[in-house]
């Protein structure tokens, strides 16, 4: 194992682009970058840009017919009348979707091959993450469902346990889905109420298939839920089906639209609480994996203040070079800022809090809604793993 840590990039996966006005802006893409080598950080990793994936590893998660769907509106976006989920309002068809999806799948992919054969300890793709995508359908902004496809290589290259832990505001549905019925994969994800947010699943009853029961683990958060909650529901949950399940990979998806400031969902979760989740999934995987660690990026539509220094927090964490919360933004970085937003740039690297918790083990309170939801996903999966509620 060499130990380094690598960097997935490449500056065309901006041509991931659904048009003006579309919450997707590539450009929190652009400004995370910048960030990153306005901090140096790309001094303690390498930095790789891998080819898109292909037809065979497309497949790996998706259907043939959807595949074709996808490269007909990419070549013809007009054509796109919603079939397959594409010509929607949430996933326009634009000219070259297919490449620019490919490519950012590519990108998770080939972290995956990077982590698992020892070339890298860990690998980051804050590109990847569009976790909505179904085996025959575009849906939530993705188009290819690059976490899932991540995961599926892995298990090609043999790999006989995989914990995926999704941390994004919304359920990660279409990884759920796509290894719903495989004993060998462990879904997690930490979520927004279906009740009060899209995708409307992600319900503590959903456990995976009869032959891979307890496979598909959700906790779904009330809205409201501020970092106290957060970080007590993650604590509750993910280290404790970690250390049962053994899995030999880490696959980590960090949608920053779990913040406060996200204008499309309800929790309210600080920066500093988001930097404490990524350093926890790093410590599980050195307990749990001997390090093996692939994370991706995800959902986040607070495009300057939010999800750069989310994902650069998240970036230095896996490069071992941790940027200090308290540290000053660079004024370089935020002219970058300026220049292509026309908004100011954020100061500091923090949002001023020192995120805390109380240990679910220390008490349960009956009461309270975020420990009503952490109970109902404990009593539905923890017993499959052989673990107490």
């Amino acid at each position: 194992m060499s130990g380094r840590a690598q960097l997935m990039w490449d500056e065309a996966v901006t041509g991931y682009d659904f048009g003006p006005g579309h919450p997707m802006d590539p450009v929190r893409l652009v400004l995370t970058m910048r960030l990153v080598e306005a901090y140096g950080l790309e001094r303690g990793l390498r930095v790789v840009a891998a080819p898109p994936a292909g037809e065979s590893t497309l497949r790996l998660v998706h259907r043939e017919d959807y595949v074709a769907a996808v490269r007909a509106a990419s070549a013809d976006p007009a054509s796109a009348d919603g079939s397959y989920g594409l010509g929607t309002a949430d996933d326009p068809a634009f000219a070259g979707m297919h490449e620019a999806s490919a490519l950012i799948a590519g990108q998770s992919v080939a972290a995956a091959e990077a982590v698992w054969r020892g070339e890298a300890l860990h690998a980051v793709n804050f590109a990847g993450g569009l976790h909505h995508a179904m085996p025959g359908a575009a849906a939530g902004f993705c188009v290819y469902n690059d976490a899932a496809l991540a995961v599926a290589r892995l298990l090609e290259l043999g790999a006989e346990r995989v914990v995926y832990v999704d941390v994004d505001v919304h359920h990660g549905d279409g990884v759920q889905a796509a290894f719903w019925e495989d004993p060998r994969v462990l879904t997690i994800s930490l979520h927004e109420d279906p009740r009060t947010l899209f995708p409307q699943t992600g319900w503590p009853g959903e456990t995976g298939a009869a032959q891979a029961e307890g496979g598909a683990v959700n906790v779904a958060l009330p809205a409201g839920t501020g970092d106290a909650g957060w970080l007590r529901a993650f604590h509750a949950v993910v280290p404790q089906l970690v250390a049962a399940f053994r899995p030999q990979v880490l696959v980590t998806q960090h949608g920053a639209d779990t913040h406060f400031e996200d204008p499309l969902a309800h929790l309210a979760v600080s920066l500093d609480a988001q930097r404490a989740v990524a350093e926890a999934c790093h410590e599980l995987a050195h307990a749990h994996t001997e390090g093996r660690w692939v994370a991706l990026g995800g959902g986040g539509y607070a495009v300057v203040d939010v999800v750069p220094r989310s994902w650069a927090h998240l970036v230095g964490i896996a490069a071992g070079r941790p940027v200090e919360p308290a540290s000053a933004v660079p004024e370089e970085w935020r002219g970058e800022v300026f220049r292509l937003t026309r908004q100011l740039g954020p100061l500091r690297m923090t949002d001023g809090v020192v995120p805390s918790w109380r240990d679910f083990d220390s008490g349960y309170d009956p009461g309270d809604r975020v420990d009503q939801a952490i109970l109902a996903t404990r009593r539905a999966v923890f017993p499959a793993h052989g673990l107490l509620p």
